[in-house]
This record gives C-alpha cells, structure tokens and sequence, in this order.
C-alpha cells in the first residue's frame, strides 16, 4: 500500500499549552479544520469566520506576513472560507501551494485518479451518509455521517491506492487518495525557503494525522509543533485543546509579539 505513515512520538500526550512569548521572527503555519475552524457534518458547512479573520489579519500584521495556511482542502475552498485574507498557502495537503507573492506551485494529476474518482463515486452514491469530494489532485470518502462504513471505505482506499499508485491519505472519518508528490511537512520546508519566512522559527498548529508531517518539519527547523484537539501520540511539543483555545491563544500572540525582538 502506498501511504502516508508520519512517524510519532508515542510517549508523550500531556502536553502543555504553547508559549506566548515568541520572537518576531516566528512563522506561524495553521490548518484549518480542527484547527482554525471545528470539524463540520460536511466541508461545505465551514465558512467565512468574523474573528477568524481578524486573528488572522493581526498575525500577519505582527509577524510580517509569515502566516500560511496548510490544509487538505483545495486552494479555491480555502480562500472561499478565508475570505481571501491569506497570500500565502498550501492546499490538498501540500500538493498545491501558493506563495506569500502570489505564484501557484502545482502538479499534475496522477492518471490513477480517473479510476479512484469513479469507484469512489459510486461508493457515496450507493450509501447514504457518505460524501465524496473532488480536489482535482485528490479525491476523498467522508464517512462522518455513516461511521459503520468505516472498515469498508478504508479497505476500498487500500485497495485502490496498490492498483494505481495514489497515495492514500487516512484524516479524521476520511479516506483521502491523492497524487504522490507533496505533504504539509514538505510545503513548510519549501515556504521557509522563500520570502518573508526565510531565517523565521515555525511553529505548526494542526489536529489531524497528515499534520505529524507539519509539525516534524517545524521540528527539524528549530520550531515546533502544536496539536489541536484531543491528546494522542504525536510529533507536536504543545497541546490546544480544538479550534476555540487555538483561536484564544493566536489572539494572545497578536497582543504579545509586537513586544518579543
């Protein structure tokens, strides 16, 4: 089977809350769902966010515009539901990526995908409750709404990824398949080699599985991690406990950065 198997720290899931006093030359690298907004029934439930927003227009405003936003959803969702206030991106868990001045890095889509779109497809349309979704480089069965299709979908994804060579992407009540190529660690590596993130510290905010890579990543370059959601084994040094202590502890840093050199 092709797939993405971050490694993690097994020992640790008491974690603390992350600090306030960061320096300025911090880059902040933020999923979305889990993270910056709660999980919803289906994607399409999460919109544009008032405060949200807000947080986020201070946090680049403090840290010089090294705010990027890391997520499993496509580049159009993300600016939809982030009401185009955040340059720079990583989309479909790396595989798109904008960068703070505006160029698109992408890849082709991997021809296997034709076959995954289909079975996929027909899966959602045969079992009410599962959604399938479309990314164009990737495509996803949520089984939220019909957990008991759980082992199915996933043996179904297996299955799937060793005939065509997709990459598959296990999320929270999701089966992801998608074009080998970039993940959230990688899309961090190649942000802090541009502008403005050239020389920041990272720190990576994420609650999912395909967040581990983020948050090795911010790791190996002197930052670190921060896990959003409930404890389990991880790469993060931090813990938040979902969206809304997430948000609490951004805004703190909005108050607070401007005073660390």
């Amino acid at each position: 089977m092709t797939a993405a198997t971050p490694v993690v720290r097994a020992e640790s899931v008491d974690l603390s809350p992350p600090p306030l006093n960061l320096a300025r030359r911090t880059a902040l690298f933020l999923d979305l769902d889990g993270t910056l907004a709660p999980i919803m029934p289906r994607p399409d439930d999460v919109g544009p966010d008032a405060r949200r927003a807000r947080v986020i227009a201070r946090l680049r405003d403090r840290f010089e515009d090294r705010v990027a936003v890391v997520s499993g959803r496509s580049l159009p969702d993300l600016d939809h539901i982030l009401g185009g206030g955040v340059a720079a991106i990583g989309a479909i868990h790396g595989l798109v990526r904008r960068t703070a001045g505006g160029a698109v890095v992408d890849l082709k889509p991997h021809p296997g995908l034709e076959d995954a779109r289909r079975i996929l497809g027909e899966l959602a349309d045969c079992e009410r409750g599962l959604l399938f979704e479309d990314k164009s480089l990737s495509v996803a069965l949520h089984y939220r709404n019909a957990p008991a299709c759980a082992e199915a979908v996933i043996e179904a994804a297996e299955r799937l990824s060793q005939a065509t060579g997709l990459v598959l992407q296990l999320g929270d009540m999701v089966a992801e398949l998608r074009t080998p190529g970039a993940d959230k660690g990688s899309a961090v590596a190649a942000f802090l080699s541009e502008a403005p993130f050239v020389g920041a510290t990272p720190i990576f905010v994420g609650d999912d599985l395909t967040d581990e890579d983020g948050f090795a990543a911010a790791r190996r370059q002197g930052g670190f991690g921060v896990l959003a959601g409930p404890p389990r084994p991880t790469e993060a040094h931090y813990h938040l406990n979902g969206p809304g202590e997430v948000l609490d502890w951004l805004e703190r840093l909005t108050e607070t950065a401007e005073v660390h050199a």
